[in-house]
């Protein structure tokens, strides 16, 4: 059973990321550690002691579609209200319509422990959040008076509506369409896939953010506007009225998170009231609608990010309970009686330090990234570009790279488990199947390489990346001069790594700069893994400056994961022309 990390976290979050430089500094105003540690401690109780139990009886129970409503599982909706009479979905709210205002660094770390407890569960209030962050950024004050409260206490959910048959990735093709009434509201036609939450049975509304085009858009995404949907439209006095004419069609079945409502949502079809259409409200300006999207989508992907951090945690500690528990064979070096525990063989330590490591690399560059957005929010002026262009480079690393890394974590914790990790009985099988969503929603891992090298890397003509590059430098000067003999050779190696990652970017920037595009695409995702690997790398070796209990784990890193740069370096710089030469291999037969 899954026991939150919290001192693991806490750790993070102050030595590594940045928040103890912030908290000393009063940048946080009145909020200090102690409230820090409260707040994850108990955190860290119900994720372990109330979400944690409904995971098993989620992936086996499901959900139930009838009559166009969703049961979900035994407990569900139960743990979803004592999580927010909590106050948990509004850790990070406006303070204005009664949420918090804690950083979203604490916001990064509590999400964590829903995920790992149940990714399941922890997806609705992921969306829910995003929600909130669109709505107060772009909507308008008679919008935010209606719903705002209601989604920052959790009261109630929101979702995302983007993806259509014909329109995955690619919004060009979206279809849906709005119409204008004249008094103000639109009336919304359409189909819309993959929709987490979409309907449920946890609150008594939600908020569905979709993207429709009116009448007289523009072709492609400048003809994008975003509205607000609600399942039951509010009167005046804040009550629910009438149904609105949106409903759930079907739900998913999936590899994985089979407790989480994936549906089909049908706008418009006349199946509440006499006249067809969705009831919306628009979000923003007309034709506007994917820069407000793309606030909610940001907040969302890093998100995912941690959700890849939360499985990857969940996968190991599975892995290591089992690895001290089965007995086989007899290990080097064991002089107990019988068969030793698995924990014993040298292969099953590899296995589990190679679990280990990844998760706490990838945990501290999402919570890098989330103190990132912390300081953009606070800070004024060049701090302020300087901070955002930061969270700007750190999302896709984050969510790419965190989520792969949940994927293999969770693989090889199967393979701790040997035969019995391929059986469903052992709960192994169950976090490698959640998992493997990740990477692919909330925007492919391709598409956060892609946007990686060619949105992120030319901020600030080239110099945020350079600058960040530069502060991971120099926490491998430091281990280096350091000389401390535990830490073996992390420094050349880190060193080296970090210097494989700067010629990367220069030969990236060059490639765009010469308009080298089709060359700089095929780069991108061996970069984003090779700019993974050398930032975990660092922070895990900034983690072992901190504290010497932690060098021998960034030593493990470092030794045998950073010689994978220089291979990656030689991908990016000169895989590309191996890769187009062999595409005719693709031709259909």
């Amino acid at each position: 059973m899954y026991r939150a990390p919290v001192s693991e976290i806490a750790f993070t979050l102050k030595q590594v990321a940045g928040m103890g430089e912030a908290l000393e500094a009063g940048k946080f105003g009145d909020l200090g550690e102690d409230l820090v540690d409260a707040v994850l401690e108990e955190a860290g109780r119900f994720a372990s002691e109330e979400i944690a139990p409904l995971n098993r009886v989620g992936d086996e129970t499901g959900l139930k579609l009838e009559n166009a409503a969703v049961t979900t599982p035994p407990g569900w909706k139960e743990t979803y209200r004592a999580w927010t009479e909590g106050g948990w979905n509004a850790i990070s709210g406006p303070e204005e319509f009664g949420g918090q205002g804690l950083p979203t660094m604490l916001a990064a770390a509590t999400a964590e422990m829903w995920n790992s407890a149940s990714m399941a569960f922890g997806l609705g209030p992921l969306l829910t959040i995003g929600a909130i962050e669109a709505l107060d950024k772009h909507g308008s004050d008679e919008l935010k008076g209606t719903y705002l409260e209601k989604l920052v206490s959790g009261e109630w959910t929101g979702t995302m509506n983007l993806t259509e048959p014909q329109a995955g990735s690619d919004l060009n093709a979206l279809k849906s369409r709005a119409e204008p009434v004249g008094d103000g509201t639109y009336r919304i036609f359409g189909q819309k896939i993959f929709i987490t939450y979409g309907e449920h049975d946890m609150t008594d509304n939600i908020c569905h953010l979709v993207l429709a085009r009116l009448p007289d858009a523009p072709a492609g995404t400048r003809g994008i506007s975003l509205f607000l949907v609600p399942k039951f439209m509010v009167n005046d006095d804040g009550s629910l009225g009438e149904r609105n004419d949106v409903f759930c069609q079907s739900l998913e079945h999936k590899l994985g998170i089979h407790a989480s409502p994936t549906c089909v949502m049908i706008y418009g079809d006349g199946f509440a009231g006499e006249t067809p259409g969705a009831v919306g409200y628009l979000i923003g300006e007309e034709n506007r609608g994917l820069a407000c999207m793309f606030t909610m989508m940001n907040n969302a992907r890093l998100n995912v990010g941690i959700q890849g951090v939360a499985v990857g945690e969940a996968a190991y500690q599975h892995a290591l309970a089992y690895a001290h528990e089965r007995k086989q064979g007899k290990a080097p070096g064991w002089s107990g009686e019988g068969m030793s525990p698995i924990v014993e063989h040298p292969d099953i330590k590899r296995n589990l330090l190679t679990m280990q490591s990844h998760v706490r690399a990838a945990r501290a560059i999402c919570y890098a990234c989330a103190h990132a957005i912390d300081m953009a929010r606070i800070s004024e002026d060049e701090d302020k570009g300087r901070w955002s262009d930061r969270a700007g480079l750190l999302t896709p690393i984050a969510k790419a790279f965190s989520t792969d890394v949940g994927c293999e974590v969770a693989s090889i914790g199967v393979q701790v488990h040997g035969g019995m990790g391929f059986i469903e009985e052992t709960g192994a099988s169950q976090l490698m199947r959640d998992a493997r969503i990740n990477p692919i929603y909330e925007g492919t891992n391709g598409i956060q390489a892609i946007d990686l090298v060619t949105r992120k890397l030319p901020l600030a003509g080239g110099e945020a990346v350079k600058a960040y590059i530069s502060e991971l430098s120099a926490i491998a000067s430091t281990v280096r001069g350091a000389n401390h003999d535990g830490f073996g050779e992390t420094a050349e190696a880190l060193e080296d790594a970090l210097d494989q990652v700067a010629e990367a970017t220069d030969w990236l920037l060059a490639a765009l700069a010469d308009g080298r595009m089709e060359e700089a695409l095929t780069a991108a995702t061996p970069y984003l893994r090779l700019f993974g690997l050398g930032a975990g790398g660092a922070y895990l070796a900034k983690a072992g400056l901190a504290d010497e209990g932690r060098i021998a784990l960034a030593r493990f890193f470092a030794e045998n994961f950073l010689g994978e740069c220089a291979g990656l370096k030689t991908r990016v710089t000169k895989g590309g022309a191996s890769l187009l030469a062999a595409s005719e291999m693709l031709e259909s037969a």
